[in-house]
């Protein structure tokens, strides 16, 4: 029974550190963002309202960034005020080491790496999509918005610029090609209009025809329907940069399923790392564990959660560079991923292991 009142005091407290820590941290993101954004919203004559939706919508984005900082600062204060209030010293004086009391902060902290991974899977996706296309739909200058080209179904394509929501599509080029890549078919529109029931119908249509080595220009048409798969919120996703991606887009883009228009390394290795959100949780927690052997004399004048914080967020740069390095192929998936947890693990279980034969 006490090892039970132990976990859920210890599992308890950090879980309330961890959520203070990630409010103030999150407000102050909140803030900056706004700073950014209130002049933009303001000039589309949104008004308070408008300011309170942007925030709204972009909680959960910040939410999910500012949960592996959160996990650490709010480790190092919780072990830092129980190892100056002498409360680590009666738990190793009862018996408790070290990786006793770290096994008992693991539950919490994978709860809390699991919360993050439904938030970075299912919550800051789809609540991303309603930001971009309620700020594209409000846009009074759409046009200044950046050309992108994706691939749908072996086909190739390209879009000007996104307005109304992602309704309306301007100077829209489709490539087609053949199943040896060669291209048979394009095809260039002014404009494109999705109409619900009725779907997408391009306006202004020109293109040219290639059969056995030979091109053909057909009749230009004035309307002409797009029969395709893709809705608005397919095109608003695309027309961001990096947005975030649920698991089920990921894997339907990585099927050919989707429209994509990132590689599948990154894909991939967006896909890992999500996935191994609570491992680097427990690496963060385990890096705040050097705190308990501050020695009782020194207080609050010891160096150690100093260099406890240099270390997490070493490791945080350091999965940031080898993300990135995956993002450009230049590592496989795995290797952009997984390295970093083990090297800062042994490093960490290094640390304790001499503090602790010392």
């Amino acid at each position: 029974m006490s090892r039970h009142v132990l976990l859920r005091y210890l599992s308890g407290t950090l879980f309330m550190r961890v959520l203070f820590c990630c409010v103030v941290l999150v407000g102050l993101l909140e803030i900056l963002a706004l700073l950014e954004q209130t002049t933009p919203i303001l000039q589309r004559h949104l008004g308070v309202r408008g300011i309170l939706s942007y925030a709204a919508m972009r909680l959960p984005f910040l939410l999910a960034g500012a949960l592996p900082l959160s996990l650490l600062i709010g480790a190092l204060v919780m072990l830092t005020q129980l190892t100056l209030s002498s409360e680590v010293a009666i738990l190793r004086a009862c018996g408790l080491s070290t990786f006793g009391m770290y096994a008992r902060l693991v539950p919490a902290t994978l709860l809390i790496g699991l919360l993050g991974v439904v938030m970075d899977d299912q919550i800051t996706p789809r609540s991303e999509q309603a930001l971009a296309a309620w700020w594209n739909r409000t846009d009074p200058q759409p046009e200044q918005g950046r050309p992108f080209w994706f691939r749908d179904n072996g086909r190739l394509l390209r879009v000007g610029y996104v307005s109304d929501g992602g309704n309306i599509l301007t100077r829209v080029d489709i490539y087609t090609r053949g199943p040896d890549g060669l291209l048979t078919q394009a095809r260039h529109a002014r404009q494109a209009h999705y109409t619900g029931t009725q779907g997408w119908t391009l306006y202004d249509v020109n293109g040219v025809d290639v059969q056995d080595s030979k091109a053909a220009r057909p009749a230009p048409q004035a309307e002409y329907p797009w029969s395709t798969d893709l809705r608005p919120a397919d095109f608003i996703r695309l027309a961001a940069d990096a947005p975030p991606l649920s698991t089920t887009t990921i894997l339907g883009m990585l099927r050919g399923h989707l429209p994509a228009d990132s590689t599948p390394a990154y894909l991939r290795a967006g896909l890992l790392e999500r996935f191994l959100r609570p491992l680097s949780l427990l690496v963060l927690l385990l890096l705040a564990m050097p705190v308990i052997y501050i020695p009782p004399r020194t207080g609050t004048r010891s160096w150690l959660p100093v260099w406890c914080l240099g270390a997490g967020l070493l490791f945080i740069v350091v999965q940031g560079l080898l993300r990135a390095m995956g993002n450009a192929e230049l590592l496989p998936p795995a290797v952009a991923t997984v390295p970093g947890l083990i090297i800062f693990t042994l490093g960490g279980l290094s640390v304790l292991i001499r503090s602790e034969t010392r």
